[in-house]
């Protein structure tokens, strides 16, 4: 088998042309653009049976990120497992929003402290360390696994963030972190019975579904939580579903907080929300 008939073979099981070269690529421990000038060439045996195995995973709907085990998020490539969601570019609007706040109404604070609450393979909190060098980035996450993958991405790419096992708030007063300027969460909002459930299947589903199934109840419970480990005119930025916008102003609206905003993904979609602590007013 040559190059050339793998990705046939690619394109008749329906996987796409890239995911197929860079899946081959993968198998051959070659560069992709290898592939282009050595169409013709025969594979080695093992990176043949490689390519198939792998092929055959993709066919079935498993991640290519899972696959390659990497994934680049807003300019950092991060590993990754099934252990972890896989990050995807609408989550940088999470992350742009972030800097945006730190570079702008934030920038006279000398040394913010941001946390990433359920960080998964770190991604959040690794851009903002790496977008905001000044800032201390704390992020947590109530799975052991997810947190080794956060951890070891975050020493790979030298970037100091300090990582917590827990359950949203639960970890961030034991550690003793001092109150927040800037909190972000891209938390489970996947409904019980949502019909896109099934194309998700082999990332790990306490991370697509809050327990009990409602998709707003892990928003909820940030929300509840924040106001207390928020230094007063921190912020509190969300990610969610793209119809929850207007469920997640409410909540935050209701909790106290003010000046609240939307960002709108690749789509379109309004994908995050976010409010302010209020500051006391001046006496």
């Amino acid at each position: 088998m040559t190059p050339r008939d793998a990705l046939a073979r690619a394109r008749a099981a329906g996987v796409d042309r890239l995911d197929a070269q860079l899946l081959l690529a993968a198998a051959l421990g070659r560069p992709r653009e290898w592939l282009l000038a050595h169409d013709d060439e025969a594979l080695p045996d093992a990176a043949h049976a490689r390519f198939d195995t792998l092929l055959a995973r993709r066919a079935a709907g498993e991640p290519l990120a899972y696959l390659l085990g990497e994934r680049e998020f807003h300019g950092l490539l991060l590993q990754v497992t099934p252990a972890v969601l896989v990050p995807r570019p609408d989550t940088e609007t999470l992350v742009d929003w972030a800097l945006a706040l730190l570079a702008g109404p934030l920038a006279d604070e000398a040394a913010p402290v941001v946390a990433d609450l359920g960080t998964g393979s770190g991604a959040i909190a690794l851009a903002v360390c790496r977008g905001c060098p000044r800032a201390r980035v704390v992020a947590s996450d109530a799975s052991a696994e997810a947190l080794a993958v956060a951890r070891a991405n975050g020493q790979r790419l030298g970037l100091p963030v300090q990582w917590l096992l827990g359950d949203w708030w639960q970890p961030y007063a034991q550690a003793g972190v001092p109150p927040l300027t800037l909190a972000l969460s891209n938390p489970p909002y996947i409904a019980a019975g949502d019909p896109h459930l099934p194309a998700l299947r082999h990332e790990p589903r306490p991370a697509l579904v809050p327990p009990g199934g409602n998709g707003l109840a892990a928003l909820r419970a940030i929300v509840a939580g924040a106001t207390p480990h928020l230094a007063p005119g921190g912020w509190l930025l969300l990610e969610h579903g793209h119809d929850q916008a207007d469920a997640v102003a409410s909540l935050l609206r209701n909790a106290g907080f003010d000046d609240v905003q939307h960002r709108e993904d690749l789509a379109g979609h309004r994908r995050c929300t976010g409010g302010r602590r209020p500051a006391p007013a001046p006496v």
